[in-house]
């Protein structure tokens, strides 16, 4: 087979396939399947956000405390280089 014919022949396949695809993707069934979907990832998404945030508070209160400690061993260190 010629390269031409060859090329012509998946262009023609390439527009029958795409033109296939877009009447696919316009029913109804797969518009539903397509938002089940979405909202599926959607909740995903907001579970792992929370779990992130929850993450983020915890490291906070360590960072807090770990300043706190410090904070407070440089006081000690301090009065006693004052006496």
């Amino acid at each position: 087979m010629k390269k031409s014919a060859f090329n012509t022949l998946l262009v023609g396949g390439g527009f029958l396939l795409g033109t296939a695809g877009i009447k696919l993707l316009t029913s109804a069934p797969v518009k539903n399947a397509c938002v089940q979907g979405i909202a599926c990832g959607m909740r995903i998404k907001n579970g792992y956000q929370d779990m992130a945030e929850q993450a983020k508070a915890e490291v906070d209160d360590m960072v807090a405390e770990a300043a706190y400690i410090t904070a407070t061993e440089s006081d000690a260190t301090a009065d006693k280089a004052a006496e």
